[in-house]
């Protein structure tokens, strides 16, 4: 629930993504083994997402920036 919103980050490099569990996360020292944290901006009372939910919303992120810039679909 912490990062930045995902929307404004640059996806567009080679990108690891890492998913913690919904009710804690990650631990302490992944986080800080980690380039950036993202987070996936909701309206209304969500406290979080399944994670299989926001892992679906983090890809279709990525593909959507890389469509957008100007690499095909697939590749």
């Amino acid at each position: 629930m912490e990062g930045e919103a995902i929307y404004r980050k640059n996806l567009l490099g080679k990108t690891a993504i890492v998913l913690g569990i919904e009710t804690t996360g990650i631990s302490r020292l992944l986080k800080e083994g980690c380039d950036a944290l993202i987070a996936i901006p909701s309206l209304g009372r969500i406290d979080s997402l399944n994670v299989s939910v926001a892992a679906g919303v983090i890809f279709y992120e990525v593909r959507r920036q890389r469509n957008a810039g100007g690499k095909k679909a697939g590749t």
